[in-house]
């Protein structure tokens, strides 16, 4: 374990945690762009498949939380907004189906 923390550069287990959590955080939001792509290639046409959101809801909250614990205000603005979109874009796609 100290090879991993002297390569992310952590100086204690928490610190570790937080960062392996970040990375986590960063591949949800990224997987994001890989669903979208998939949906698109098999429609062969652009499309935002709903997964693409939850991806995107999910990663943003953890990316939101990992920026509160590193106390970083743009991160966490830019996060912020982001969580809301997504929320409200899975808002109205429920509350369009249930319509």
């Amino acid at each position: 374990m100290n090879w991993l923390m002297q390569v992310l550069h952590v100086h204690s287990g928490t610190e570790l945690g937080w960062v392996i959590f970040g990375l986590s955080a960063q591949l949800m939001f990224t997987a994001r762009f890989l669903v979208q792509w998939i949906a698109s290639e098999r429609a062969r046409s652009s499309v935002v498949p709903v997964a693409f959101w939850y991806f995107s809801l999910v990663g943003g909250v953890m990316l939101l939380a990992y920026a509160l614990y590193r106390k970083d205000p743009v991160f966490v603005l830019g996060q912020l907004l982001g969580v809301v979109i997504y929320a409200r874009n899975l808002w109205l796609i429920h509350s369009s189906r249930d319509s």
